[in-house]
Protein backbone atom coordinates (compact mmCIF):
# COMPACT_ATOMS: atom_id res chain seq x y z
CA UNK A 1 0.00 0.00 0.00
CA UNK A 2 1.65 2.97 -1.19
CA UNK A 3 2.35 6.19 1.01
CA UNK A 4 0.42 9.26 -0.14
CA UNK A 5 2.34 12.56 0.78
CA UNK A 6 0.28 15.91 -0.15
CA UNK A 7 0.99 19.43 -0.58
CA UNK A 8 -1.39 21.72 0.70
CA UNK A 9 -2.10 24.67 -1.05
CA UNK A 10 -3.49 24.42 -4.59
CA UNK A 11 -3.39 20.75 -4.17
CA UNK A 12 -6.06 20.13 -1.45
CA UNK A 13 -7.13 23.53 -0.34
CA UNK A 14 -6.31 27.18 -2.30
CA UNK A 15 -5.25 29.32 0.78
CA UNK A 16 -2.67 31.25 -1.75
CA UNK A 17 -4.91 32.81 -3.64
CA UNK A 18 -6.44 34.54 -0.84
CA UNK A 19 -3.03 35.18 1.14
CA UNK A 20 -1.85 39.07 0.44
CA UNK A 21 1.72 37.75 -0.26
CA UNK A 22 2.42 41.47 -1.40
CA UNK A 23 1.93 43.12 1.47
CA UNK A 24 3.65 39.83 2.88
CA UNK A 25 6.62 40.85 0.45
CA UNK A 26 6.81 44.53 1.77
CA UNK A 27 6.79 43.59 5.23
CA UNK A 28 10.01 41.58 4.49
CA UNK A 29 11.62 43.82 2.65
CA UNK A 30 12.50 46.19 5.59
CA UNK A 31 13.51 42.65 7.51
CA UNK A 32 15.82 40.51 4.87
CA UNK A 33 17.92 41.02 2.12
CA UNK A 34 15.43 41.35 -0.98
CA UNK A 35 18.39 39.26 -3.21
CA UNK A 36 17.11 36.18 -1.40
CA UNK A 37 13.62 36.28 -2.85
CA UNK A 38 15.46 34.74 -6.08
CA UNK A 39 16.63 31.32 -4.42
CA UNK A 40 14.48 28.14 -5.54
CA UNK A 41 13.35 26.89 -8.99
CA UNK A 42 10.75 28.89 -11.35
CA UNK A 43 7.04 28.55 -10.36
CA UNK A 44 3.81 29.38 -11.32
CA UNK A 45 3.23 31.39 -8.08
CA UNK A 46 2.86 35.37 -8.29
CA UNK A 47 6.59 37.39 -8.24
CA UNK A 48 5.45 37.71 -4.21
CA UNK A 49 4.56 34.87 -3.08
CA UNK A 50 7.60 33.23 -4.87
CA UNK A 51 9.82 36.05 -3.01
CA UNK A 52 8.51 35.06 0.53
CA UNK A 53 8.96 31.46 -0.18
CA UNK A 54 12.73 32.34 -1.57
CA UNK A 55 13.85 33.94 1.96
CA UNK A 56 12.04 30.70 3.75
CA UNK A 57 14.33 28.04 1.47
CA UNK A 58 17.41 30.19 1.53
CA UNK A 59 17.38 31.69 5.87
CA UNK A 60 19.49 29.20 7.92
CA UNK A 61 17.52 28.20 11.86
CA UNK A 62 18.03 31.42 13.37
CA UNK A 63 16.29 34.89 14.55
CA UNK A 64 15.98 36.11 11.26
CA UNK A 65 14.09 33.06 9.78
CA UNK A 66 11.67 33.37 12.77
CA UNK A 67 10.73 37.15 12.15
CA UNK A 68 10.58 36.26 8.45
CA UNK A 69 8.89 33.35 9.05
CA UNK A 70 6.26 35.57 11.57
CA UNK A 71 6.00 38.29 8.95
CA UNK A 72 4.34 36.22 6.22
CA UNK A 73 2.50 33.50 8.56
CA UNK A 74 0.26 37.06 9.89
CA UNK A 75 -1.00 37.56 6.05
CA UNK A 76 -0.98 33.44 5.60
CA UNK A 77 -3.61 33.02 8.66
CA UNK A 78 -5.92 36.41 7.92
CA UNK A 79 -6.61 34.54 4.76
CA UNK A 80 -7.67 30.87 6.20
CA UNK A 81 -11.48 31.96 6.52
CA UNK A 82 -11.57 32.90 2.99
CA UNK A 83 -9.85 30.07 1.40
CA UNK A 84 -11.39 27.29 -0.59
CA UNK A 85 -11.51 23.55 -0.51
CA UNK A 86 -10.27 22.02 -3.93
CA UNK A 87 -13.02 20.77 -6.21
CA UNK A 88 -13.38 16.78 -4.90
CA UNK A 89 -11.23 17.05 -2.30
CA UNK A 90 -13.07 15.25 0.47
CA UNK A 91 -13.74 13.13 -2.04
CA UNK A 92 -10.26 12.25 -2.76
CA UNK A 93 -9.42 11.62 0.66
CA UNK A 94 -11.64 9.03 1.00
CA UNK A 95 -10.48 7.54 -2.31
CA UNK A 96 -7.23 7.02 -0.83
CA UNK A 97 -9.14 4.48 1.95
CA UNK A 98 -6.63 3.24 4.70
CA UNK A 99 -2.90 4.75 2.66
CA UNK A 100 -0.54 5.82 4.98
CA UNK A 101 -1.04 10.01 4.15
CA UNK A 102 1.05 13.24 5.55
CA UNK A 103 0.67 16.86 4.26
CA UNK A 104 4.09 18.61 3.73
CA UNK A 105 3.94 22.18 3.06
CA UNK A 106 5.96 25.16 3.07
CA UNK A 107 3.17 26.60 4.94
CA UNK A 108 3.21 26.74 9.29
CA UNK A 109 2.46 23.84 11.09
CA UNK A 110 -0.01 25.82 12.99
CA UNK A 111 -1.55 27.17 9.82
CA UNK A 112 -1.82 24.46 7.78
CA UNK A 113 -3.77 22.45 10.80
CA UNK A 114 -6.05 25.59 11.15
CA UNK A 115 -6.67 25.23 6.87
CA UNK A 116 -7.43 21.66 7.25
CA UNK A 117 -9.54 22.06 10.38
CA UNK A 118 -11.55 24.86 8.95
CA UNK A 119 -12.39 22.33 5.40
CA UNK A 120 -13.35 19.30 7.83
CA UNK A 121 -9.82 17.40 6.14
CA UNK A 122 -8.22 14.80 8.54
CA UNK A 123 -5.10 14.12 7.99
CA UNK A 124 -2.99 13.74 11.26
CA UNK A 125 0.42 13.99 9.72
CA UNK A 126 1.68 17.73 8.86
CA UNK A 127 5.29 18.46 7.90
CA UNK A 128 5.18 22.14 7.68
CA UNK A 129 7.04 25.68 7.50
CA UNK A 130 10.21 24.89 10.20
CA UNK A 131 13.70 26.35 10.39
CA UNK A 132 14.97 22.93 11.67
CA UNK A 133 13.25 21.03 8.04
CA UNK A 134 14.64 22.60 4.87
CA UNK A 135 11.65 23.14 3.26
CA UNK A 136 10.56 22.09 -0.26
CA UNK A 137 12.52 22.12 -3.19
CA UNK A 138 14.73 20.19 -0.64
CA UNK A 139 13.01 16.77 0.07
CA UNK A 140 13.91 16.55 4.46
CA UNK A 141 9.94 17.19 5.02
CA UNK A 142 9.30 14.16 2.97
CA UNK A 143 11.73 12.52 4.84
CA UNK A 144 10.77 13.71 8.21
CA UNK A 145 7.41 12.11 7.01
CA UNK A 146 8.59 9.07 6.09
CA UNK A 147 10.06 8.66 9.40
CA UNK A 148 7.07 9.37 11.26
CA UNK A 149 5.04 6.59 9.10
CA UNK A 150 7.21 4.27 8.90
CA UNK A 151 7.76 3.77 5.01
CA UNK A 152 10.03 3.76 2.97
CA UNK A 153 10.27 5.93 -0.14
CA UNK A 154 9.95 3.29 -3.01
CA UNK A 155 6.23 2.84 -1.25
CA UNK A 156 5.74 6.46 -1.41
CA UNK A 157 4.58 9.24 -4.19
CA UNK A 158 4.09 13.28 -3.55
CA UNK A 159 1.23 14.92 -5.07
CA UNK A 160 1.62 18.66 -5.27
CA UNK A 161 1.09 20.99 -8.12
CA UNK A 162 4.33 22.84 -8.35
CA UNK A 163 8.30 22.03 -9.36
CA UNK A 164 8.82 22.78 -5.35
CA UNK A 165 6.79 19.72 -5.06
CA UNK A 166 8.43 17.93 -7.57
CA UNK A 167 12.13 18.64 -6.82
CA UNK A 168 11.62 17.68 -3.24
CA UNK A 169 9.83 14.33 -4.26
CA UNK A 170 12.74 13.40 -6.80
CA UNK A 171 15.12 14.70 -3.55
CA UNK A 172 13.49 12.75 -1.14
CA UNK A 173 13.49 9.52 -3.63
CA UNK A 174 9.59 9.55 -3.95
CA UNK A 175 7.67 9.49 -6.87
CA UNK A 176 5.53 12.32 -8.11
CA UNK A 177 2.50 13.51 -9.45
CA UNK A 178 1.32 16.74 -10.06
CA UNK A 179 -2.20 18.38 -10.01
CA UNK A 180 -3.77 21.78 -10.36
CA UNK A 181 -0.72 22.46 -12.58
CA UNK A 182 -0.54 25.85 -14.44
CA UNK A 183 0.52 24.48 -18.49
CA UNK A 184 4.17 23.75 -18.58
CA UNK A 185 4.90 23.61 -14.80
CA UNK A 186 7.05 20.84 -15.16
CA UNK A 187 8.41 21.65 -18.47
CA UNK A 188 11.76 22.05 -17.57
CA UNK A 189 12.22 19.51 -15.11
CA UNK A 190 10.83 16.62 -16.85
CA UNK A 191 8.61 16.67 -20.08
CA UNK A 192 7.01 13.29 -19.02
CA UNK A 193 6.05 13.93 -15.10
CA UNK A 194 2.45 13.04 -15.09
CA UNK A 195 0.09 15.44 -14.31
CA UNK A 196 -3.70 15.77 -13.74
CA UNK A 197 -6.42 19.12 -14.32
CA UNK A 198 -8.34 16.99 -10.83
CA UNK A 199 -8.15 15.29 -7.63
CA UNK A 200 -10.79 12.68 -9.22
CA UNK A 201 -7.95 11.91 -11.86
CA UNK A 202 -5.26 11.59 -9.55
CA UNK A 203 -6.86 8.97 -7.09
CA UNK A 204 -7.58 6.54 -10.12
CA UNK A 205 -3.41 6.97 -11.16
CA UNK A 206 -2.72 6.09 -8.02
Amino acid sequence: MRTVFLDLDRTLVDLQSFTDYDAAWADLRGLVDPALADAGPATGWSSSTRACMGVIASLPDGDEWRRASSAIERHETAAIGRSTAMPGVHQFLADLGDRPRAVITLLPETVARATLAHHGLDIEVVVGRDPRVRPKPAGDGLRRALEQLGSPASHAVMVGDSTWDALAALDAGVAFVGVHAPAGEFAALDPAVPSYPSLAEVAQAL
